[in-house]
């Protein structure tokens, strides 16, 4: 096998701003808060932080060693590691990575096709008015083409290569990400409902929610979907490091931008929700957070609220365009590593498979639900687990070897990061994996 090294990140900002791009995505700004709101508030934040630090960041970097000292794809970077034996491994990637994106390139259309109707015809004068739009925005050739178009921006920039492509579009999309956020979190401060709704749904505690299946699984299924880590992108874009990277500093620069958008993310959707009375729309799912409760709200101030509802969704769809740029990567590095096409061919190759895949969550928010499950939570999860068993305990030299000869890591952090890839994170990766099985078995049996 010929490692595939042959683009490189103009900069280690550039990797940066993409790995954070690719982990800042539409579960940051609808996920972490409404999740939070379900989960205790404070309780859930707690969870998630614990998760993140002690499981996720590890795991991060494990996943990025692997993809740097390999050179290899993430279909080819087990075997190259360990062996044969692996190979199972790389094809679970690409079955998450496709996975995920089918059902999230629908997401996108839904936020692309509301992000026009804002911006040319206007906001839903009512809740009911509202629910209408959403039904004829989840079903049907408006889905279907929706889909398709953000899968076909995402080839694009996939196709014109790691700098001129990637790299391009995360040096500008990040920065504006971030600064129509913010301004948008001053905004709701402003609203008379902002310190009620930190309080409610932020900053409450509820000390029982620690215990609750449900509520450790949204923790886990957050974090992970959150940060990327398990899916594979983060690897195929490690691919194209330069060996004086120092990945334990880049990788905690990506988990504190992650953290900071759904934080932010929190601190901009419920001072909406309380200051618009809105709790009974979100309580009901996440999808009605931010399609049905949020136009809603913003509908009763007129233009403002119209301005505001404008900058949400392009601020959603840049985020959602950062994350599917990754996804893609996963099966485009793949199958130019492994059979040598060209980028461009294994782009719109993968692209229509993938926009095939998701057809049926483009019809039924049911199979959308269940790939979500099974794509965005079991299999992601999985794959950090193995990551974190195959780097801690299988290669653990391979892992310990490229931090100390390539970014020169302190002996400290080298010891505490192996520490926690070979008795922490397995461990509790392993039972936040069964809790999240049992939880979700017992919520489909509940529901049939």
């Amino acid at each position: 096998m010929a490692a595939v090294r042959k683009e490189q990140w103009q900069s280690g900002v550039g990797f940066v701003l993409a790995t954070a791009g690719s982990a800042v995505g539409l579960g940051n700004l609808w996920g972490f808060a409404y999740r939070a709101s379900q989960g205790g508030g404070g309780s859930f934040v707690l969870l998630y932080l614990l998760v993140v630090g002690l499981i996720c960041l590890p795991v991060l970097v494990a996943e990025m060693v692997l993809g740097r000292s390999t050179g290899h794809s993430p279909l080819l970077a087990p075997i190259k590691a360990a062996g044969q034996a692996w190979w199972p491994m790389g094809w679970m990637f690409i079955a998450a990575s496709c996975g995920i994106l089918a059902f999230y390139a629908v997401l996108m259309g839904w936020t692309g096709q509301t992000l026009f109707h804002a911006l040319f015809v206007g906001l839903p004068e009512n809740k009911q008015a509202a629910d209408a739009f959403f039904d004829a925005l989840s079903g049907g050739n408006g889905a279907l083409a929706g889909q398709g178009i953000s899968l076909l921006l995402t080839a694009l920039v996939v196709a014109a290569g790691v700098q001129g492509g990637i790299e391009r579009l995360s040096r500008w999309a990040l920065p504006l990400l971030l600064v129509l956020l913010i301004g948008l979190v001053i905004w709701a401060s402003t609203l008379p409902g902002a310190g009620e709704g930190y309080r409610t749904f932020l900053f409450r505690w509820d000390g029982a929610q620690l215990m609750n299946l449900t509520t450790i699984r949204n923790a886990f299924s957050q974090a992970f979907f959150s940060i990327g880590t398990g899916i594979g992108s983060i690897m195929a874009y490690s691919v194209y490091l330069n060996q004086r990277a120092r990945l334990p500093q880049q990788a905690a620069a990506v988990v504190g931008l992650d953290t900071s958008v759904g934080l932010l993310a929190g601190m901009l959707t419920f001072p909406v929700v309380i200051s618009f009375n809105l709790s009974d729309v979100v309580s009901d799912s996440t999808i009605g957070a931010i399609f049905i409760a949020l136009p809603t709200g913003l509908a009763s101030i007129g233009m403002t609220g119209q301005v505001v509802a404008v900058l949400f969704f392009a601020l959603a769809y840049l985020a959602a365009i950062t994350s599917s740029v990754s996804l893609l990567e996963v099966p485009v590095s793949s199958l130019m590593d492994r059979v040598g096409w060209s980028r461009s061919r294994a782009t719109w190759i993968s692209t229509a498979l993938i926009f095939v895949l998701g057809i049926p969550a483009s019809m039924s928010l049911e199979v959308l639900g269940v790939m979500d499950a099974v794509f965005g939570n079991v299999l992601l999860m999985t794959g950090g687990l193995l990551i974190a068993v195959l780097m801690g305990w299988v290669v653990p030299t391979l892992f310990l070897n490229d931090l100390k000869d390539s970014d020169a890591s302190s002996p400290q952090i080298r010891r505490v990061l192996i520490f926690c890839l070979q008795w922490i994170s397995p461990v509790v990766i392993a039972a936040g994996l069964l809790i999240s099985v049992v939880d979700l078995l017992r919520t489909w049996f509940a529901a049939s």
